[in-house]
């Protein structure tokens, strides 16, 4: 009975899978077949925490406590398709919590290291990948998200999974020449964010728009007038 469940529970999640993937994301102008089959192959639900599991696939950021959320999968997925993430890539996702993100990017055949600065997280992150199998590409380390991860630098993109109010030239300064940074900016208006698509230079596109919830630590610093 229970192996019973087990596979009904796993043909449910599948089913749900399949209709975030036609329901949001073909949607949405995520038009890359290779994405896709990622997103479809992908099981969203093992990186939610408990009770969150069954809520994996909803068009919405998901929380994993302590202020910290699983990007929504239609923004992450278009933020990943900016990339044109290519074999052999270098990609470093910030924030990068349960190692969703990090997983996804991996499948598209980048090497990716997933920096997180909560170690709760970060080995929440270890044991769902190690749990895989595969021997996804992954690399997971702790550390201050604003600081990056200079240690593999340069990369060929940077990913950061949440909002931010401005981006710290030490992250475009960790990019190849060539590289991007992909995004959300807020306002401190607290208008609707921007994805945006970041060159090293500091050139800015905008792609669209996202209401996704601010990532700790990329908070703009506060000015005082006298």
């Amino acid at each position: 009975m229970a192996t019973a469940a087990t596979n009904s529970g796993a043909k449910d999640y599948a089913a749900a899978r399949r209709f975030m993937v036609d329901g949001q994301i073909r949607t949405n102008k995520v038009t890359d077949e290779r994405l896709i089959a990622a997103l479809v192959d992908l099981p969203r639900e093992q990186f939610a925490l408990g009770a969150q599991q069954a809520r994996a696939y909803i068009d919405d950021d998901l929380p994993l406590g302590g202020g910290r959320f699983m990007m929504e999968p239609m923004v992450l997925a278009r933020l990943v398709q900016a990339l044109h993430v290519k074999d052999g890539d270098k990609v470093l996702v910030i924030g990068a919590n349960t190692g969703y993100g990090a997983a996804l990017v991996s499948q598209l055949g980048a090497a990716v290291t997933a920096l997180e600065s909560d170690a709760g997280l970060a080995g929440a992150a270890r044991a769902v990948l190690a749990g895989l199998g595969g021997n996804l590409p992954v690399t997971v380390v702790v550390g201050a998200l604003q600081d990056g991860y200079v240690t593999g630098a340069p990369y060929d993109a940077i990913i950061v999974e949440g909002a931010v109010e401005e981006i710290p030239a030490s992250l475009t300064d960790q990019l190849k020449s060539d590289g991007k940074l992909v995004t959300v900016q807020r306002d401190l208006q607290g208008g609707v964010g921007r994805a945006v698509l970041v060159a090293k230079s500091g050139a800015t596109r905008v792609l669209f728009d996202a209401n996704t919830a601010l990532l700790p630590g990329f908070a703009r610093a506060q000015v005082f007038a006298f």
